[in-house]
């Protein structure tokens, strides 16, 4: 039995790979991400990640606010406090920074290559 699904296998999938890759150069196939090339897609994937993200950091500094005030001057409460805030503020400068530079670097290839 293993020997027959280790046959069929990749069978199975050549077959349905090329009839779906039929179907698409006769029927042809829209763009349901509208994006033209990698560079925008990335783009526009960074940003997606920014929206989600920030109502996230933003719930996490408050949650690190209440650590510094529920710590009340406990020395390894407020270490814990301090760190959660310093991974905090880590986290949101490397998604907000990977928005940042995908979004300069496509405004940079833009320039260069010109309107299209």
């Amino acid at each position: 039995m293993n020997r027959l699904a280790r046959a069929l296998v990749p069978a199975i999938i050549s077959f349905f790979g090329g009839a779906s890759i039929a179907f698409a150069q006769t029927q042809g196939l829209d763009n349901p991400l509208q994006f033209h090339d990698i560079p925008s897609f990335i783009a526009g994937a960074l940003k997606a990640l920014v929206v989600v993200a920030l109502p996230i950091i933003t719930l996490f500094i408050v949650i690190s606010g209440f650590m510094f005030v529920m710590a009340r001057g406990n020395e390894s409460q407020l270490n814990n406090a301090k760190k959660n805030f310093f991974y905090v503020i880590i986290g949101a400068i490397l998604i907000l920074g990977a928005w940042v530079l995908a979004t300069l670097i496509g405004g940079t290839v833009s320039q260069v290559l010109g309107p299209q």
